[in-house]
């Protein structure tokens, strides 16, 4: 679980994460985004917009972690929907997703 979170905040230092529901939004519609990182603890309503975007548009996404965790591991109080911006990233956070 450490190595996801250790990813997440790497890909945030090298300027490859997005955060927030409005800024990812925009981004998948803008086909920016790799992969669609939601936690496990968003609400029914967000959880189904995403899936639903995603699943259009043909983007993996995974649930991991909760919102406090994802916004403390990538710079912020909370974070439900997390964006990755860069193919290297998405794939290796989807591996070690997968494995967890």
């Amino acid at each position: 679980m450490n190595k996801v979170y250790s990813m997440l905040g790497l890909a945030k230092k090298a300027g490859k994460l997005l955060g927030g529901s409005e800024v990812c939004e925009r981004a998948l519609k803008s086909g920016k985004i790799t992969l669609l990182v939601l936690s496990s603890d968003a609400s029914e309503g967000t959880e189904k917009k995403f899936r639903d975007m995603c699943s259009f548009r043909n983007i993996p996404l995974r649930q991991f972690g909760d919102r406090n965790s994802l916004g403390r591991y990538t710079g912020c109080s909370e974070r439900v929907v997390i964006g990755l911006c860069d193919r290297g990233f998405s794939e290796a956070i989807m591996k070690l997703i997968d494995e967890a």
